[in-house]
C-alpha cells in the first residue's frame, strides 16, 4: 500500500510499476525490444573485440578442427592396423604435408615457363580491352587514364607498411605452426580428451553433451570430406575447360578454383572471374565467353547436384546465412576467416539444433509418463497387474 493513500487531502503517487503499466502497449512493446537490442548489440560488439584480438588463436583453433575432421579416417585406418597413437597422428599429417607440398611443386613446375608469356599476352589483352572501351563506350582515353591513376593510387595508399606487414607474416607462420602442433596432439589423445570432459559430467547433461559432440563431430566431417570432394570435381571441370580452351596457366587456375571452393558461394565466383579475367587477357572475348560458359555450367552441376548428393542434409545452410557468415569471417580475420567460418557455423547450427531436438523429446518423454502415472493412480488394479 502507497504511504500516501491514507492521508487525507493528499493524492497517491504513481510508483515506476503504476507509471509503466499506465504507458499504451505500442510504447512498452518498443522499449522493450529496444532495450533488448541494445544488449544484444553490446554482447555483439564485445564478442567481436574479443575475437579481433584473438583472431590468430581462433583460426588456428578452427583451422585445427577442420583437418582433424578430414584427416580422422586416415587415422581410424591407421589405428585398426595397430599402428600407435603417436605416430599414426604423425603419419596423417606427414601425409596431409606431402599432399600440399607435392601439389604445389608439381603446379610450379609444370606452368613456371607460361609466366612470361602471359605476361606478354596480359599487355596484349588489356590494350584489346582498352581499345574495345574506348570505343564503345563514351569514354576517352584521357578519362580512362585518370581512372587507372585513380586506382592505382588507391590501392597504393592501401598497402600496408611493411613493419606490419612483417608482423602479419609472423602471426601466419605461428598461427601455422600451433594448427599444426594442435593437430597432432588432438589426432593423438583427441578421443581421450572428449572421454575425460563427459566423465566431469552427471545426469543428462552428460547424454546431451554427447549427442551434441557425436552430431558437431559428423557435421564437421562431413563437411571437410564434402567440400574437398565438391572443390575437385569443380576444379577438375573448370580445368579440363580451360586446357581444351587453350588458356594459358591451366593448373593454377584450377587450383585457385579448388582453394576457393572451401569459400561457399564466394569463393567459386572469385576463382571463375579469374579465369574469365585470364581468358580475355590472354585469348579474346570468344574464349572469354566459352570459359565464362563452362565455369557457370560446372558451377550448376556442382550446386543443383554434386552439393545434395555429398553434403547431405546434415550441413545444409541458407545462402543468406553463408553469405553473412562468410562476410564477417573475412571482416574478423581475413581470407583465413572466411575458410574456417561457415564450418564453423554448419557444426554450432548442428549441435544446437540436437540441444533443441533433445530437450523436445525429453518434454514429451515427461509428458507421456505424468500423463502414464495419473492413469495408474485413477486405475490401480491395471497397474497391479501390469507390475504382475
Amino acid at each position: 500500500m502507497d504511504d500516501d493513500a491514507g492521508i487525507p487531502g493528499r493524492a497517491p503517487t504513481a510508483g515506476p510499476r503504476q507509471t509503466w503499466a499506465g504507458l499504451p502497449w505500442p510504447v512498452r512493446t518498443a522499449v522493450t525490444w529496444s532495450a533488448c537490442l541494445l544488449v544484444v548489440t553490446a554482447g555483439l560488439w564485445l564478442l567481436g573485440q574479443i575475437a579481433v584480438l584473438l583472431a590468430p588463436l581462433a583460426v588456428a583453433l578452427a583451422g585445427t578442427l577442420f583437418l582433424a575432421a578430414l584427416l580422422d579416417p586416415v587415422l581410424v585406418r591407421l589405428r585398426r592396423l595397430r599402428v600407435p597413437a603417436g605416430l599414426a597422428a604423425l603419419l596423417s599429417i606427414l601425409l596431409l604435408l606431402g599432399i600440399l607440398g607435392g601439389a604445389g611443386v608439381l603446379v610450379w613446375n609444370l606452368t613456371a615457363s607460361q609466366f612470361g608469356e602471359l605476361s606478354q599476352q596480359l599487355d596484349e589483352g588489356l590494350q584489346r580491352t582498352r581499345d574495345f572501351v574506348t570505343s564503345s563506350l563514351p569514354v576517352t582515353d584521357q578519362q580512362l587514364d585518370r581512372l587507372v591513376e585513380q586506382i592505382r593510387q588507391g590501392l597504393s595508399s592501401g598497402a600496408p607498411d611493411p613493419v606490419a606487414g612483417a608482423r602479419k607474416v609472423a602471426e601466419v607462420a605461428g598461427a601455422v605452426l600451433l594448427a599444426l602442433v594442435l593437430l597432432f596432439f588432438l589426432l593423438k589423445d583427441g578421443r581421450s580428451m572428449w572421454r575425460w570432459v563427459l566423465r566431469r559430467l552427471t545426469g543428462p547433461r552428460r547424454e546431451l553433451t554427447a549427442e551434441a559432440g557425436r552430431a558437431g563431430w559428423r557435421t564437421l566431417g562431413a563437411y571437410s570430406r564434402g567440400t574437398m570432394v565438391i572443390a575437385a570435381i569443380d576444379a577438375i571441370g573448370i580445368g579440363l575447360a580451360l586446357v581444351v580452351l587453350r588458356v594459358p596457366l591451366a593448373l593454377p587456375l584450377a587450383l585457385i578454383t579448388f582453394l576457393g571452393g572451401f569459400v561457399p558461394i564466394i569463393g567459386a565466383t572469385v576463382a571463375g572471374a579469374v579465369a574469365v579475367l585470364v581468358a580475355l587477357a590472354a585469348n579474346g572475348p570468344t574464349t572469354a565467353l566459352l570459359t565464362l560458359a563452362a565455369v557457370i555450367a560446372v558451377q550448376q552441376i556442382e550446386g543443383n547436384l554434386l552439393e545434395p548428393l555429398v553434403m547431405r542434409r546434415q550441413v545444409q545452410l541458407h545462402p543468406a546465412v553463408i553469405l553473412v557468415v562468410v562476410t564477417a569471417g573475412t571482416l574478423v580475420a581475413g581470407v583465413a576467416g572466411a575458410f574456417v567460418s561457415v564450418p564453423i557455423a554448419a557444426v554450432l547450427w548442428r549441435v544446437l539444433d540436437t540441444v533443441q531436438r533433445h530437450r523436445a523429446e525429453t518434454g514429451r518423454a515427461a509428458g507421456t509418463d505424468s500423463a502414464a502415472g495419473i492413469g495408474s493412480a485413477s486405475g490401480p488394479d491395471r497397474a497391479v497387474e501390469a507390475a504382475g
